[in-house]
């Protein structure tokens, strides 16, 4: 079984004096147990509403389906919650405490030992600065004892909300690092981010939302298949006359690394191979490049009905 499921969840919110708005529309959602599932949509696709209807904060319209560790959500859930953390919001501590005591204070009401905090500011790296208070750790300090803490019950699924919004370069590398371990060891980590690139570095699978409704799924590596940037890197020993000889046929041309070329929106790359054949110019290498996961995500999610 997989470690979440959804079938079919819609969810739309009724306010008063404004329109029904559907936040949710027949989500499908499924992540596999082990390793880090990106999870992905732009500003209003439903990833909060998703995340809250999996841990029973918000009730999903009738109809639907959602299981959470093979156990049905909301009914099942205290069954199941204690291998479940979660950050999904600005972690709060105590600013005046330090980061060790914050956290013996959390496992104390969880029933959970001081061994375990321990383990986890080690997990985190900050076992040197544990006993530094917080309201002077940097924001990528708060957002690790924030993680440390939502492992406290050591989870099974970690769900985590945007956890490298507002770092700086080197609190997004420390994050990004632990949470590329965390999955390593078996913890199923589910990622709701918009650093597209951080997800295509972290991540083994991903899906991507568009108006409540998932419009891809499965390994980073297969979401990009098939998607060419539309740039084609072609390797010539003379690339000033191929450039030529290519830029007169209206195609758009850019240096390359090395004796080598970037033609840009092709869609038949042979026809390069043909017109430089023509002129004596003879190509060592032609490959299309992959589209990264933003170019993939824009193409999915843009003018979606």
């Amino acid at each position: 079984m997989p470690a979440v499921e959804m079938r079919a969840v819609s969810k739309t919110y009724s306010r008063r004096g404004r329109a029904p708005q559907k936040a949710l529309d027949g989500l499908d959602l499924l992540v596999g147990y082990g390793g880090v599932h990106g999870f992905l949509g732009p500003n209003g696709s439903g990833k909060t509403t998703t995340i809250r209807v999996l841990l029973g904060l918000v009730s999903p319209d009738a109809g639907g389906n959602t299981q959470l560790l093979d156990r049905p959500v909301p009914d099942g859930l205290p069954e199941v919650i204690g291998d479940v953390g979660a950050l999904v919001e600005t972690p709060l501590f105590f600013p005046g405490f330090s980061g060790r005591r914050n956290l013996r204070l959390l496992a104390e009401a969880a029933g959970v030992s001081r061994a375990r905090v321990e383990e986890c500011l080690e997990i985190v790296d900050l076992r040197d600065r544990a006993d530094d208070k917080f309201k002077g750790y940097s924001l990528g300090m708060k957002q690790r004892l924030g993680i440390a803490a939502a492992l406290l019950k050591a989870p099974r699924l970690l769900i985590l909300d945007e956890p490298s919004n507002g770092l700086d370069p080197a609190g997004i590398r420390d994050v990004r690092e632990l949470i590329r371990r965390l999955g390593r060891e078996g913890t199923t980590v589910l990622l709701s981010s918009h650093l597209l690139a951080e997800i295509q570095q972290v991540c083994d699978s991903v899906s991507i939302l568009a108006h409540g409704r998932c419009v891809a799924t499965g390994p980073v590596s297969d979401v990009l298949a098939g998607r060419s940037s539309g740039d084609v890197h072609v390797g010539i020993p003379d690339p000033a006359a191929a450039a030529a000889v290519l830029t007169g046929a209206g195609y758009a041309v850019s240096p390359a690394d090395g004796p080598a070329l970037l033609v840009h929106a092709v869609t038949a790359p042979g026809e390069i191979t043909r017109l430089l054949a023509e002129r004596g110019l003879y190509v060592e290498e032609l490959r299309p490049l992959t589209a990264d996961l933003e170019t993939a995500f824009l193409a999915l999610t843009e003018d979606r009905p």
